[in-house]
C-alpha cells in the first residue's frame, strides 16, 4: 500500500478520536458499563499507534532497525497525543475534565500495539 494512503488514513484516525475527544460529552449517548471510558481510550490508541506504525514502517523503508524506530515514534506520539487531548479536554471544554486515568488506558493501548505490530510483524509487512 502506498505510504501516502496510509499517512492519510492515520491523519483520519488523528482526526476522528480528535473529534470524538474534544465533542460535547451530552452529545455522545451514554452506555452504562463500567469503565467504558477507559475501554474506549484504550480502543482509540490501539487504533491511534497501528495507524502510525504502518506508516512510519513504509516511511522508513521498512529494514528490521528501522522498524524499531517506526514502534517508538508512534508509541511516543500516541502518549504526547494524548496527554495533548487530555489537556485541551479541560481547556477548550466545559462538558470534560483532563483525566490521569485517561491518559494511563492511552498509554496502555499504545503499549498494546506495538507488541502486537511486532506480534504480527509478517502480516503488517505485507501491507
Amino acid at each position: 500500500m502506498p505510504k501516502q494512503l496510509l499517512l492519510i488514513w492515520a491523519i483520519i484516525c488523528s482526526g476522528i478520536i480528535t473529534y470524538f475527544c474534544l465533542t460535547d460529552s451530552s452529545n455522545i449517548p451514554a452506555v452504562n458499563f463500567p469503565s467504558i471510558d477507559k475501554i474506549v481510550h484504550f480502543c482509540f490508541h490501539f487504533g491511534f499507534t497501528i495507524s502510525w506504525i504502518l506508516f512510519f514502517k513504509k516511511e522508513l523503508k521498512g529494514k528490521d532497525a528501522d522498524d524499531y524506530k517506526a514502534y517508538l515514534i508512534s508509541f511516543i506520539f500516541s502518549v504526547f497525543f494524548g496527554i495533548t487531548i487530555e489537556i485541551l479536554q479541560s481547556a477548550l471544554t466545559v462538558t470534560r475534565a483532563s483525566d490521569v486515568t485517561d491518559v494511563l488506558a492511552n498509554a496502555l493501548g499504545a503499549v498494546v500495539a506495538v507488541f502486537s505490530a511486532i506480534g504480527f510483524k509478517k502480516q503488517i509487512d505485507k501491507i
